[in-house]
């Protein structure tokens, strides 16, 4: 299987089917399918997360009722040192 690793120094191809240890060559085809699934599961989480965040903002552009009045003039409170 032929893998490339992207990273700070640039792009680097290996074959990880020459690594001669199977251990080693064991270890890496492990790594590679974690990677994979954890990569598919942030592309879900990420695709679940951005649905819910879309339906939220339906419901509330619906819901005047729910929206909060802000005052444009900004009140600043000074601390005093009352000694």
């Amino acid at each position: 299987m032929i893998i490339t690793i992207k990273n700070d120094d640039g792009e680097s191809v290996y074959d990880v089917s020459k690594i001669e240890d199977e251990q080693k060559r064991a270890g890496a085809n492990i790594s590679i399918s974690k990677i994979g699934t954890l990569n598919v599961l942030t592309e879900a989480l990420n695709y679940a997360s951005q649905g819910h965040q879309n339906n939220l903002e339906a419901v509330l552009k619906e819901s005047p009722e729910a929206v909060v009045e802000q005052d444009d003039t900004e009140e600043t409170v000074e601390d005093s040192d009352e000694s």
